[in-house]
Formats: structure tokens, C-alpha cells, sequence
């Protein structure tokens, strides 16, 4: 059973090499470079991995495109950010080998810095389960710049959850910010391309229920102030990107 992995990544020459050296349980590595500017493409070659240059505004097209270019029957979906532990690797070439389904869920382990976060994560800002391990064929992202929505085809597996993908998702405060600037930045041109940017009152109702989803539902209040501060960004998140389109469309306008 052959398994591709997939690396969408833009700039990423200082975390990519740690990213491909976890990747040697798969039988390909694809490496998708979007306007990439830095050594990311020699690294990505000397490592072994087939290289795919191009430059796409949408993120789910450029991440069709690297589906499209895995020859593996089985593709597993990573970002430059990401370690996949040897343990992991083993289990997912146990799974893939028996398994009548299309897709299985990963499970992620989010750090900030050295800290390991495992509860708040949600809303779009960050998540302990992602369906990255699939079938070819059977995922397809639809056309948006931030967080694309899926379509599936086949049955979801069992969840993997033996062991998770190291998720090297923030540095630190200050990058959690500017993360979700960029996002809500992104998710604000989406908004104004639908042509549905919402209402006020809409998106300060999903600011409250996000934030008390993350901080309660999701056991956020057990990371403390960390979880606290996840909770305000993903609560944060859509208001943000409303707030951008509404009053600043000429900024945020595709």
C-alpha cells in the first residue's frame, strides 16, 4: 500500500528540514512551495522529495494541487510545522493496511514555544483532531483562503490517537497574535468575495459562544491563562474578520 506525504509550505527553509526528516515512513514526499522566495526548494530536493513550484491566492487550490500531484494510494497531509514521531508513522502503516474507509483523523499535539497546550484548541483557531490521512480521491478543499471547507468521499475511519503530530503551531504571545491577524485577515477577503459578510450583532453572539466553548467545553480553563487567551482568539476570530470587512473592504477586497 503506497503512502505519499504532502508538505504545503511558503518560506518555511527553517522548520522544513525537521518537518521532511520525520516524513521517512512514507513511500514519497511531496513537497508543495507556493511563491516561495528562500532554500526551501533545494532543501526540499536534497531531501528526496518531489518538488511542486507555483503560486495559487486560495489555499484550497494550492492544496488540490498537491493531492493531485501524490502518486500514493494513500496520502497523509502535513505542514511544515509538523513533526510525525516514529511511533505515529508505524501506526499509520498499520492502519492504512487494512482499512475500508476514506479518511481517519490525526491526533495533534499543539505547543506554544516548549509548552505543551492540550485543551481550549477550537473556532478555527486550532484543533487536536484534523483528517489528514486519507484516500486518494476521496478529499477535495473547496476554493477559500483561510481554513477551506472539505468534501469527502468514503466512510471515516477510526480515529488515531495512539500517538500525535508534534504541532509547532506559535513561538510565543506575540506570534499567537499575529496568527490571528493573518487569519482573520484572510477570512476577511473570503467574506467579501461570497458577498456575505454577516451581521454585527451575528458575530458578536459567536465571539461570546466561542469563547465559552473553548474556556469551558473544550477544558480550556485547565491550561489557565494559556487557555484563557486561546479562548479570547478563537472567540476573536470571526468578529475580527467581520469587523475588517466592514469597515475596511478596499484593504481586505480580493
Amino acid at each position: 500500500m503506497k503512502l505519499s506525504a504532502l508538505v504545503v509550505a511558503r518560506n518555511e527553509e527553517a522548520r522544513l528540514p525537521d518537518c521532511l526528516g520525520s516524513l521517512g515512513f512514507a513511500d514519497e514526499v511531496v513537497v508543495v512551495l507556493d511563491r516561495s522566495t528562500d532554500g526551501s526548494a533545494a532543501m526540499a530536493r536534497a531531501a528526496g522529495a518531489r518538488v511542486l513550484e507555483g503560486a495559487w491566492e486560495l489555499e484550497g487550490d494550492r492544496r488540490n494541487a498537491g493531492i493531485a500531484a501524490c502518486e500514493g494510494e494513500w496520502i497523509l497531509e502535513v505542514d511544515a510545522d509538523e513533526r510525525v514521531p516514529s511511533e505515529l508513522g508505524t501506526q499509520i502503516r498499520r492502519v492504512i493496511a487494512g482499512s475500508p474507509h476514506g479518511f481517519h483523523r490525526v491526533r495533534i499535539d499543539n505547543y506554544v514555544g516548549g509548552r505543551l497546550i492540550r485543551h481550549g484548541w477550537g473556532g478555527s483557531f486550532g484543533t487536536t483532531l484534523k483528517p489528514i490521512l486519507f484516500r486518494r480521491g476521496a478529499k477535495h478543499w473547496r476554493a477559500q483562503r483561510v481554513h477551506p471547507g472539505l468534501d469527502w468521499t468514503g466512510t471515516e475511519g477510526e480515529r488515531i490517537e495512539m500517538h500525535g503530530i508534534r504541532h509547532e503551531l506559535d513561538r510565543d504571545i506575540s506570534d499567537m497574535l499575529k496568527r490571528l491577524d493573518r487569519y482573520s485577515s484572510a477570512k476577511a477577503a473570503d467574506l467579501l468575495a461570497s458577498g456575505e459578510i454577516g451581521t454585527l450583532p451575528d458575530n458578536v453572539r459567536r465571539f461570546v459562544s466561542r469563547t465559552i466553548k473553548c474556556y469551558v467545553g473544550r477544558k480550556g480553563y485547565r491550561e489557565g491563562g494559556w487557555g484563557l487567551l486561546i479562548a479570547l482568539c478563537a472567540g476573536l476570530f470571526p468578529l475580527l474578520s467581520h469587523l475588517k470587512a466592514r469597515l475596511e473592504p478596499e484593504r481586505h477586497r480580493p
